[in-house]
């Protein structure tokens, strides 16, 4: 059984970006139309720019799928650019704070921030989220659903029930056009999203992510490098332009004395035969994760996205080539991307839950992952009598 992993390669104005997923049983159903589902929705939401409405991002799987189906060799999925001009791009020599321009330009000792921009661009989370999307593919074999949405863009704090299930999520998000389930505070959003484009300046916000159907024991307290909650967080952090991650009620514990904080249990039979084995929680502090593990309450994860760096109205810079006080170079951006976001934050967390879940059930098939799962379930639910 190979360890499931991905990596992704491309420019953002590059011929194409590509995503190499290795470690997946065979015998998984490839929904491409899913797939493609996801790279749309990560292109769409109220406050992107121009560059949305040149690509229309498609997945093509190079590899590893026979018929439709994974035959566990690795998967490579090509998305391509169709604003391929990377070699015609002019040189960026002034740049913009926040950005990872001048930081790049350094490492790499140049005073063209071109070659840095190209790859640390969010361009690349297309790959990330074609990824993500097969990943979920595997976890909705087992009941396990992933959703993404925005809570907050600017000011604007959403307000979303905490006991709303996977499909009501969805579907109050999906009728937004920032994404987020609160109708209410969409509306101000939007009129807040409106405002800094008329002030040419761009917003942030927080995204969260709910994963509904995992079983107590998904990844570990032995080792640091395997608890689930640090990978998570090292996950959603990598998203570019995210500056900050809480499971649960995150930085919310401080406030709070122990009582107040940790998630009280109790024993239902009647929801023995669940993936939480009838073991409840009075309430989700944890965000489903304690020591490092699943323990059968929905997983909550958040994410801070600052605004984005590339502003229409510059901020003050440097020069690299005269060492003169210039505003920074402009390339085309979006005014808001958090609703994106909140798409590539979903999927970098499929992936890593669907990372965890093959390391305690896999096998080189899905026949071997599904028998692994049963045989779990069966023994968990022996120990109550």
């Amino acid at each position: 059984m190979a360890h499931l992993d991905y990596r992704t390669a491309g420019e953002s104005h590059g011929q194409a970006l590509i995503a190499l997923v290795e470690g997946l049983p065979a015998g998984l159903r490839i929904d491409l139309d899913a797939i493609n589902a996801a790279l749309k929705r990560r292109q769409g939401g109220f406050g992107r720019g121009g560059r949305m409405k040149i690509e229309h991002d498609q997945a093509n799987i190079l590899s590893g799928v026979r018929g439709g189906v994974t035959i566990a060799s690795p998967m490579a999925i090509q998305i391509a650019n169709k604003d391929w001009r990377i070699d015609q791009a002019p040189p960026v020599s002034r740049p913009r704070p926040g950005h990872a321009d001048y930081a790049g330009a350094m490492k790499w000792l140049t005073t063209d921030c071109r070659a840095t921009l190209e790859r640390a661009s969010a361009r690349e989370t297309a790959a990330r989220v074609a990824a993500g999307a097969v990943a979920a593919l595997l976890l909705k074999e087992f009941g396990i659903e992933v959703a993404g949405f925005v809570v907050q863009i600017g000011t604007v704090r959403s307000s979303v029930a905490a006991n709303a299930t996977a499909a009501e999520l969805c579907a109050a998000r999906d009728a937004s056009e920032v994404y987020c389930p609160d109708a209410a505070a969409s509306a101000r959003m939007i009129e807040a999203i409106k405002q800094a484009k008329a002030d040419k300046d761009t917003l942030g916000g927080v995204v969260e992510v709910r994963a509904f159907g995992l079983p107590p024991g998904v990844g570990s307290c032995v080792r640091w490098q395997d608890k689930l909650d640090g990978r998570l967080m090292a996950a959603v952090g990598s998203i570019q332009a995210f500056k900050g991650v809480e499971i649960g009620l995150g930085f919310g514990c401080a406030e709070r004395p122990g009582s107040a904080v940790h998630d009280e249990i109790d024993y239902d039979a009647a929801q023995r035969d669940t993936s939480n084995l009838g073991f409840v929680r009075r309430s989700n502090n944890a965000g489903g994760l304690e020591g490092g593990m699943t323990n059968g309450m929905p997983l909550v994860v958040r994410g801070v996205m600052k605004p984005i760096s590339t502003l229409l109205r510059g901020l003050d810079s440097v020069n690299l080539e005269t060492l003169s006080a210039e505003r920074s170079d402009y390339e085309r951006s979006d005014i808001c991307a958090v609703p994106a976001a909140s798409v590539v934050a979903e999927y970098v967390v499929a992936f890593e839950i669907a990372r965890a879940f093959l390391e305690k059930f896999g096998g080189d098939t899905m026949q071997e992952v599904r028998a692994g799962w049963q045989v779990f379930l069966e023994e968990a639910r022996r120990l109550a009598p």
